[in-house]
């Protein structure tokens, strides 16, 4: 028999299923995607998911931690001023540079004259958050796009000093081009991402192992490392049959190069265009699915 609560919808009304289903039209209904981001900065992204119809599994593959020598930062904020550009690569750089801005009892008048450079619209709209409106955003989301767009805008690199607040662990593109063309760069650490704890380690190895995941939202190089770490040596075969999709061309090569096939790479290094490309390619029949 029909269990209660139960709703009976007949007459005309049934007609009218197909245009009224409008969730199950959605892109990526029913999709069970693996979030990876960091679990203060995945909301955003299983928001936009859940929008396409997915079901978002938020698993923290890194953890955002503050950097085991706190004292460079802070000297850092204390000389805000005396710097020429600050270049801030990330949401997470601007946050902690923020906390150490405020640790050591300033505020955003701390930077003076200083330029702020910020790398991607997030960035960008996390620092105007903070009250700081980016005085330059290149067109191209990653390292090579800051150089660039750096180089253009300095006249003579010799007499400009630049600070990076960044990861522990970042690509030197930046730090190399500026300091080649003659400017003084200071990178300090500014926070570090790390494994997760070990429960959420074994959640993240019974989801993938039971095939309870359709699809994997790589959102750094960090994210493909900490995954494959998780699961080992059959990472490669364990993920074979899912989607997997790169935020990016650096978490692409990251995981080529640990014998992760991506599927699809977003065409800019956004959660929004990283969703398109699930999107993009959701009509993809794989095995077991």
């Amino acid at each position: 028999g029909i269990g209660m609560p139960a709703l009976t919808i007949v007459g005309d009304v049934v007609r009218l299923r197909e245009q009224l289903r409008w969730f199950d039209n959605r892109p990526l209904f029913g999709k069970r995607v693996l979030v990876t981001r960091a679990r203060e900065q995945a909301g955003a992204l299983s928001a936009l998911l859940r929008d396409a119809g997915a079901a978002p599994v938020e698993a923290a593959l890194i953890r955002i931690v503050p950097p085991a020598d706190p004292a460079p930062l802070l000297d850092a904020a204390k000389r805000l001023s005396s710097y020429d550009y600050v270049v801030l690569t990330s949401q997470n750089a601007v946050d902690r540079l923020f906390a150490a801005i405020d640790a050591v009892g300033l505020d955003a008048r701390a930077f003076g004259g200083t330029s702020v450079c910020a790398l991607g619209p997030k960035t960008a709209e996390v620092l105007a958050a903070h009250g700081i409106k980016a005085d330059l955003t290149p067109d191209v989301y990653r390292g090579e796009g800051m150089v660039a767009a750096l180089l253009e805008s300095i006249k003579d690199p010799a007499r400009v000093r630049v600070l990076i607040p960044r990861a522990r662990i970042a690509r030197d593109v930046i730090p190399d081009a500026l300091r080649a063309a003659g400017a003084t760069v200071d990178v300090v650490v500014a926070y570090d991402t790390v494994a997760p704890e070990a429960a959420e380690q074994e959640r993240i190895r019974s989801l993938v192992r039971e095939q309870a995941i359709d699809a994997v939202a790589f959102t750094s190089a960090s994210t493909v490392e900490n995954l494959v770490a998780v699961l080992g040596s059959d990472a490669p075969s364990l993920l074979g049959g899912m989607l997997k999709a790169s935020i990016g061309p650096v978490t692409t090569e990251a995981a080529i190069a640990l014998g992760i096939e991506i599927d699809v790479t977003a065409e800019e290094p956004t959660t929004e265009s990283l969703v398109q490309a699930l999107v993009h390619s959701s009509h993809d029949t794989r095995p077991g699915k």
